[in-house]
């Protein structure tokens, strides 16, 4: 029982709303019965009073009380009312009884409240003449309410049970409804997860008729299938492009060696040298992917320290001048005019920072042009290398950071390397608590910055 999020929100949602329609009806019930009673108290008190008012003036005027005009409000208050007295001198000499239309009110059923002693209430008022009393008033009512009173106060119970009844069905029915709309989009995401489970990577949660907290969630798993859909297939890629790698070296060592073997080749020392270059070929693979995978391991050792930008500027130039003079690229270095310190280790940013500057050299054609500058971006600092190269194609330039991403396969066997390069200084600089960017158009040269958080000096 109520092991389903709709059943449990169903439960809770009609205990809540059943609770609130039971309380405010009883409030309602008692309040108005309270207030009814009060008002027939009141307006039986305003009788009685006009009575004593009627009975007063009369004795002012004519020295007695029998007159027609107290004659006509005993028969009045008694037939309406219900309201019965007995006038007495203050020698207790019975004057006026109006008592005896109740048992004509009984007799021709106009009273269904017979009288008893337990059923009737009593009251004795004192009328006063010139402050001087004259007659003793004994009033008789009924306890509780009359017919007509009754019957008025049992059809507004009626009502208000009506109304109850037709809340207590109209909250069922939104409860049921509202919890369906409330799981609804649980039940969707419910579906997308397990056929996202069964390998079916295409799958989508629609995001329309969702509340903003449900979308907000659909949006979450979306990306996230999305994310999946992408893993898979850089997968795959990664997977095509390590055995291409390894498919080209071993088919020209094996062919090779088959030469030597069936006495085709002599094994001369310039194709022993051919051979070995494709063994070391093999050898730099593995050792690359050794590297990214240090990079990527979330327990690699880093030994941090406060580093100068511009320190470490000059340091980089005097090591990377010879091979931009072989090149004839040149190389400008913007020092920055006062001390700029951020947080890393020494030889891990060496190891970024010459991975990014050759690549830039790389691509950049003779009589080009690598800039090297530092940035100071308020809670981080780094580094910023800009080259006039080739630049990177806009559909690229999101995958460069993937292992083995390399856009331009045949520009990528001419310049050497295998793809891994960019991924190993993506994995080292997030390692640090840093980031990378980079802009780049065809044609026009590409942007690398790096960042790392700023020392507190």
């Amino acid at each position: 029982m109520l092991k389903t999020l709709r059943s449990k929100i169903l439960f809770y949602f009609l205990l809540v709303s059943l609770t609130g329609i039971l309380v405010v009806s009883f409030s309602m019930q008692w309040g108005f019965e309270a207030s009814f009673n009060h008002y027939i108290n009141q307006n039986r008190s305003e009788r009685i009073d006009q009575l004593i008012n009627a009975l007063r003036l009369e004795y002012k005027e004519h020295g007695t009380f029998t007159g027609e005009r107290v004659s006509q409000l005993l028969h009045e208050q008694a037939m309406t009312d219900s309201l019965y007295y007995k006038l007495y001198t203050m020698n207790d000499i019975l004057l006026m009884d109006s008592t005896t239309i109740r048992g004509v009110r009984e007799g021709i059923g106009f009273d269904s409240n017979p009288y008893k002693e337990d059923n009737w209430l009593t009251a004795t008022e004192t009328i006063k003449a010139d402050g001087k009393p004259v007659a003793k008033l004994k009033v008789y009512y009924p306890k509780g309410f009359i017919d007509s009173e009754y019957i008025f106060l049992q059809k507004i119970k009626k009502y208000l049970v009506s109304a109850v009844v037709v809340t207590v069905l109209l909250a069922l029915f939104f409860s049921m409804l509202f919890s369906k709309r409330l799981t609804a989009g649980l039940k969707s995401l419910a579906g997308a997860v397990e056929e996202l489970a069964s390998h079916k990577r295409g799958v989508r949660v629609p995001l329309d008729h969702l509340s903003l907290e449900m979308k907000l969630l659909g949006i979450a798993f979306n990306d996230l299938a999305m994310s999946l859909e992408k893993e898979e297939r850089l997968r795959k890629e990664f997977t095509g492009d390590l055995a291409h790698e390894l498919r080209t070296p071993l088919a020209t060592l094996r062919s090779q060696i088959e030469a030597f073997q069936d006495g085709i080749w002599e094994p001369t020392p310039e194709r022993l040298k051919q051979s070995h270059n494709e063994l070391m070929r093999l050898v730099r693979l593995v050792n690359e992917l050794e590297k990214l995978l240090a990079a990527e391991n979330p327990q690699i050792r880093l030994d941090k320290m406060n580093l100068e930008a511009g320190e470490m500027l000059r340091a980089m130039q005097e090591l990377l001048i010879p091979a931009f003079s072989q090149k004839e690229v040149a190389l400008k270095v913007l020092l920055p005019e006062k001390s700029i310190w951020f947080q890393g280790d020494r030889d891990k940013v060496v190891q970024i920072l010459t991975n990014i500057i050759n690549n830039a050299l790389k691509y950049t054609p003779e009589d080009g042009e690598v800039t090297i500058s530092t940035v100071d971006d308020g809670t981080l600092a780094g580094f910023r290398v800009e080259d006039k190269g080739m630049g990177i194609s806009s559909e690229d330039l999101p995958l460069i950071f993937e292992r083995f991403y390399r856009g331009d396969k045949s520009r990528a066997r001419k310049t050497g390397g295998v793809g891994i390069g960019l991924s190993i200084v993506k994995a080292l600089i997030e390692a640090q608590k840093g980031k990378i960017t980079v802009e780049s158009e065809l044609g026009k040269g590409s942007t690398f910055t790096i960042l790392f958080p700023k020392a507190e000096i």
